[in-house]
């Protein structure tokens, strides 16, 4: 078993190397011994979806082996993530896992997973690596019987009636163009956008496995070529992009430049305020000081927070945030929704706030903060040793005599005077993340050498 695969928000590897079918069925028992563990007092069930890639159906067929020792399965088929997250908060089931690689490359694969309302990250998906390691040293051949139920259930009715309860559409209809990057999103977004009445232009919404036509990935511009090109080929004021399981946004406005995560919570952040003032949001720590600022401006109360969906979650709950966001473009509303991030249900909100007002999405850009930053820079450091050379780093910034302030809750982001600057720990690879905002170039391109300095120093 490669204990890599056991991450900090879900459980990810090459499928046909790292997740064979002994070790996922396992996996299953796992959870179900979890999900048993938390006492519902009946015969437990979880709800599965999977994506769209090829090796999908075997890991659901070994999961679902494993989870019927001791649950009931209720089969949503191929889904996006957002819609095995509804079933979860939905459908009174116990668990839920959703078998997916995310924007990953198709050879890869993963599972998302979630016990009661809680998507499992940090400990609890530790716990489910121990509990395998501990019973197969008990036990070397797991052998179980499947006394659970398999009930097949298409949720997107439900879903598409509850998205369309939940949003407050005004009279008008912009053009949208939706490239799912033929991940599992597509017949999702398309259903509902034309729900609600939107001209949807469909590109890349035919689920493959294989992504014939680009990387499902979002927050890569070049992913968002197509998309760009389509846009300004259908006169369209609104681009949307998902990335392979749907629970990601990326935009592109009707002049082609791209809204990141921490633009688009301002946009979303000004609408949830103007129904609820003095709403508390959740942003993390390579969002724009800007995101910060203005919603602060605008009578909200942000708060910075560690990188993560599930992370970001669990804070949500803490703290009754209205609204979360990353730069990743994984998008929380809990306002009028049900808290956990969603592509699909994100594009329709930015789309509902569009309809409500006459100026377009490039209008509403042009008045957004200016500010010159980075893309996230990642240098290669061994999983082994990255969150050592943090701490060096944070020791070195601390002690900076340009550095204003550091917060340090999710590696260490350094505030100077004319900018600030990221440093930390991948969660998913053997790498550091660096991002660095600042005034005027000359300003970003001091902090970048200063923090390039200071890791250079630490991994000395």
């Amino acid at each position: 078993m490669n204990p890599r695969i056991f991450r900090e928000y879900d459980i990810r590897g090459v499928a046909d190397r790292d997740l064979d079918d002994g070790l996922v069925a396992d996996l299953g028992r796992a959870l179900a011994a979890r999900v048993v563990a938390a006492g519902p007092g009946h015969r437990p069930r979880v709800a599965v979806g999977r994506d769209c890639r090829l090796t999908s159906p075997r890991l659901f067929e070994a999961l679902t082996h494993g989870l019927r020792e001791r649950t009931d399965v209720v089969d949503l088929g191929m889904v996006p993530t957002p819609l095995v997250y509804f079933a979860a908060a939905t459908l009174g089931v116990d668990g839920a896992a959703m078998i997916t690689g995310s924007h990953n490359p198709p050879e890869d694969n993963g599972f998302k997973l979630v016990v009661g309302d809680e998507t499992l990250h940090g400990d609890g998906i530790a716990a489910l690596r121990r509990w395998i390691e501990d019973t197969r040293r008990q036990r070397p051949t797991l052998v179980g019987r499947h006394p659970g139920t398999l009930t097949a259930h298409d949720i997107l009715p439900a879903y598409l009636a509850h998205s369309a309860a939940a949003l407050r559409l005004g009279p008008r209809r912009p053009r949208v163009v939706v490239d799912a990057g033929n991940g599992a999103a597509g017949p999702t977004a398309r259903a509902v956008l034309g729900h609600l009445g939107f001209e949807v232009i469909a590109l890349h919404c035919e689920p493959d496995g294989t992504f014939p036509n680009h990387h499902p990935d979002p927050t890569v511009e070049a992913n968002l070529a197509d998309l760009r090109a389509a846009v300004a080929a259908h006169d369209a004021e609104v681009g949307l992009a998902l990335d392979g399981d749907g629970d990601r946004l990326g935009v592109i406005d009707g002049r082609g430049r791209v809204l990141w995560g921490d633009q688009l919570m301002i946009l979303l952040g000004k609408a949830v305020l103007a129904e609820v003032p003095g709403a508390g949001f959740v942003g993390e720590v390579k969002c724009s000081q800007a995101m910060y600022d203005e919603l602060t401006r605008a009578g909200g109360h942000p708060e910075m927070w560690k990188v993560g969906h599930s992370l970001i979650k669990a804070r949500m709950r803490e703290t009754g945030a209205a609204l979360a966001g990353e730069m990743s473009g994984h998008l929380f509303f809990a306002h009028r929704w049900l808290g956990f991030d969603d592509g699909v249900h994100a594009g329709a909100r930015l789309l509902e706030l569009l309809s409500r007002g006459e100026r377009t999405l490039a209008e509403l850009a042009d008045e957004l903060p200016r500010t010159v930053n980075t893309p996230e820079l990642r240098v290669d450091c061994p999983d082994e040793r990255k969150f050592d050379v943090v701490a060096r780093v944070t020791a070195r910034l601390r002690a900076h005599p340009g550095v204003t302030g550091v917060v340090d809750l999710d590696g260490v982001r350094a505030r100077f005077a004319r900018g600030w600057g990221l440093v930390r720990a991948s969660n998913t690879q053997p790498a550091l993340v660096v991002r660095c905002e600042a005034e005027d170039a000359d300003a970003l391109a001091e902090i970048r050498r200063e923090l390039e300095a200071a890791i250079a120093e630490a991994q000395a």
